[in-house]
């Protein structure tokens, strides 16, 4: 946790896998706030070592081999290489990127593997599993697919819905098949290795309810509750497959380990492999079993269960390894209000972006970043990108430091002019500097980089306010009578920009290298921002270059274009002014008085835990963050939806009715919803997320 004193920093950042190139979702989930923090941790001087790697095993991987008709191997090869390029291409400052095919790797999954089963750590066990007769094999969970309970897609995986994005186990399906034979499945018995979770219960109710209570987000704190609360039980940790690390025991013939175990052991592989390659074999161990080492892992919202509870219990069940301080995970990022989808190949390709818009990278990291998909799912638009580009990184940020070396070559011959006395302009402003770099700093340290990109673009609007109030252009006109207020308006506006060319490097790092080359500024420690002294009087400047371009219509149509009709597979949606199915409508109830309405106080709410009722069918138990307090209250959807999927979520609440008894719990209000033209219950909430006790009128 944050008062702990932390000597050196594990950054993980997701493993991609290995069955499709990277797409936009990835980068604004995971891999842009990863690079940012440790970019920002650089800056700061401190000991950090930035992991990542392919996945390459699992079951999506063999699918994509017969999607294409060539072998596993060279599908994981074609991949790897696209991530790595890409990740290269657009800037994400890995130590480490390496894949979980190595041999390194897959000695240290099979080693930690027979440590645990060694020290009795797993419970080995014959079970009922999924059989396709036909095709006479066991499924992975990958390649079972039946009606999805949640959202009743139809095509909906064993292990995930991608539709409603819900982790499902096969047994949940609605009349599951195989997706290879397309037949009806049989159980049959097969033996496997099960890590007890059941048997870590407390120790994660203490470790994770009790100890990261209040510094983990509360979209990760609230679905590690709910898969806790419900009660976890054993899982198991080998597959009947032929692809992937085989079993390292014996009688695990014809067995792999399952995903989910091998590939967080990838962190560690690639750790040892770093320290190999630097002649260091054991300097690993430092970064993964040293209590001064601070492991954080960033991740997509889909994969919060697995870091936040399988991998911690396989490392506490092996011992010896530090665990995750904090998982900062982010939730989905859709594309022109429809969900990202591989499979239907609606998505802004990285590899793509990179080749259509060269030396642009910071500008999908800004949008990507300023609408982050933090606290909930944000919606990318060809448009906003647009924007956002012309708007802010042009006109505000470019336009400024243009603005400011421009002038300075103009009035001074390119050397940065003496700040002689400030006024009290001068004054309000470097108060103002002053305390956005801690203000920044805050925000980066709990990982809410949204606005942290908002208090960094606060420097170029402080600066682009300054020079409009001041205007050097109007007072030159008049060279002899104001040229020492000329300098000090320059020389100020040259140490705004430097401070951008710091504190922009975590964000936007093209642009800021290439600020801080125009300024000559070598040194990019966090420490000397807010600062009007970091240029000193007389130094070289070089001629002003653009940091960004204009974004014209035409690129932005041509985006649009590839887009246009449902893509190659994607079922054509409903189209949002046809009228629903009719359903049929209650009439109206009796008239009620003005002053009865008034008497109703509806707020909004914030979901901070939700959970089945024990003994109900109905009932779900929500404990809501009405901004005055916290309460309990009891709602019959849980026929409509699942209780992690509702963690973080706002509500609107009837907060002044009178506590109601029921299933032997107090109800201290009621949560609105409506009836869609299915006969589902949907909860009304607000179109954009308001604060917590808003009243609604």
């Amino acid at each position: 946790m944050e008062n702990k004193k932390f000597n050196r920093y594990t950054i993980t950042a997701a493993l991609p896998y290995a069955n499709g190139p990277l797409h936009i979702g990835h980068m604004a989930g995971v891999y842009v706030p990863a690079d940012t923090y440790v970019r920002y941790l650089r800056q700061r001087g401190k000991d950090v070592l930035f992991i990542g790697g392919s996945d390459e095993h699992g079951v999506p991987v063999t699918l994509r081999a017969a999607a294409e008709g060539i072998s596993v191997q060279e599908v994981v090869d074609k991949y790897h290489n696209v991530f790595k390029e890409s990740f290269q291409k657009f800037g994400i400052s890995f130590d480490v990127y390496s894949r979980t095919s190595s041999p390194v790797h897959h000695e240290t999954a099979s080693e930690m593997f027979k440590h645990m089963e060694a020290e009795g750590k797993f419970t080995v066990k014959t079970s009922e599993q999924y059989y396709d007769p036909q095709a006479q094999q066991f499924l992975a969970d990958r390649l079972i697919k039946g009606e999805c309970p949640n959202c009743h897609f139809p095509e909906a995986y064993g292990d995930q819905c991608e539709n409603c994005g819900k982790s499902l186990s096969p047994d949940d399906l609605i009349n599951p098949y195989s997706s290879l034979s397309n037949s009806a499945l049989t159980k049959k018995e097969t033996k496997h290795w099960f890590l007890p979770l059941d048997q870590y219960e407390d120790w994660l109710r203490k470790w994770i309810l009790e100890g990261h209570k209040e510094d983990w987000k509360p979209n990760v704190y609230g679905q590690c509750k709910s898969w806790i609360d419900q009660g976890l039980q054993p899982r198991a940790m080998t597959r009947d497959l032929d692809w992937g690390i085989p079993v390292p025991t014996e009688g695990g013939e014809g067995k792999v380990l399952y995903v989910w175990f091998d590939a967080p052991i990838g962190y560690i592989s690639a750790t040892k492999e770093y320290f190999q390659d630097k002649q260091n074999p054991e300097g690993w161990k430092e970064y993964w079993q040293s209590e001064d080492s601070r492991l954080i892992h960033f991740i997509g919202k889909d994969n919060i269960v697995f870091h936040c509870i399988i991998f911690p219990v396989i490392l506490k069940a092996h011992g010896g390894y530090v665990l995750p301080d904090n998982v900062p995970s982010n939730e989905f990022m859709n594309l022109e209000g429809k969900k990202l989808s591989t499979s239907k190949n609606w998505a802004v390709w990285l590899h793509e972006y990179l080749e259509e818009f060269p030396g642009k990278c910071d500008v999908l990291r800004y949008v990507l970043t300023s609408n982050a998909p933090d606290t909930k799912d944000s919606d990318f638009t060809w448009k906003d990108f647009q924007n956002k580009n012309n708007s802010e990184l042009v006109a505000t940020f470019g336009n400024f430091v243009n603005r400011a070396i421009s002038l300075t070559h103009r009035y001074f011959e390119g050397k940065v002019p003496p700040q002689n006395k400030l006024d009290e302009t001068d004054l309000h402003l470097e108060k103002n500097l002053a305390a956005l770099p801690d203000l920044i700093a805050q925000a980066i340290e709990q990982f809410r980089f949204r606005e942290a990109l908002a208090l960094l673009m606060d420097v170029a609007r402080l600066g682009n306010q300054y020079m409009q109030k001041t205007e050097p252009w109007q007072l030159y006109k008049k060279k002899e009578e104001n040229e020492g207020r000329i300098q000090t308006i320059l020389n100020i506006s040259l140490q705004l920009c430097a401070n951008l060319g710091i504190l922009a490097e975590a964000f936007l790092p093209e642009a800021a290298a290439k600020l801080r080359a125009m300024l000559h500024l070598s040194d990019t420690s966090w420490e000397q921002a807010g600062s009007l002294g970091i240029l000193k009087a007389g130094a070289d400047l070089e001629k002003a270059e653009l940091l960004f371009e204009k974004i014209d219509d035409k690129q932005i149509e041509a985006q649009m274009q590839k887009l246009q009709g449902p893509p190659p597979g994607a079922e054509e949606e409903a189209s949002a002014a046809e009228p629903a199915e009719a359903v049929e409508v209650p009439p109206f109830k009796e008239e009620i008085a003005f002053d009865d309405f008034m008497k109703m106080d509806i707020r909004v709410a914030t979901v901070m835990a939700c959970e089945k009722v024990k003994k109900s069918n109905k009932l779900l138990k929500f404990t809501l963050d009405t901004g005055i307090d916290q309460r309990t209250v009891l709602s019959g959807i849980a026929k409509h939806y699942k209780p992690e999927e509702l963690i973080g979520k706002q509500v609107v609440l009837l907060a002044n009715l009178a506590p109601r008894k029921m299933m032997g719990l107090v109800s201290q209000g009621m949560i609105l919803s409506a009836e869609d033209s299915e006969g589902n219950l949907r909860l009304l909430k607000p179109n954009e997320v308001v604060n917590s006790g808003s009243t609604v009128s």
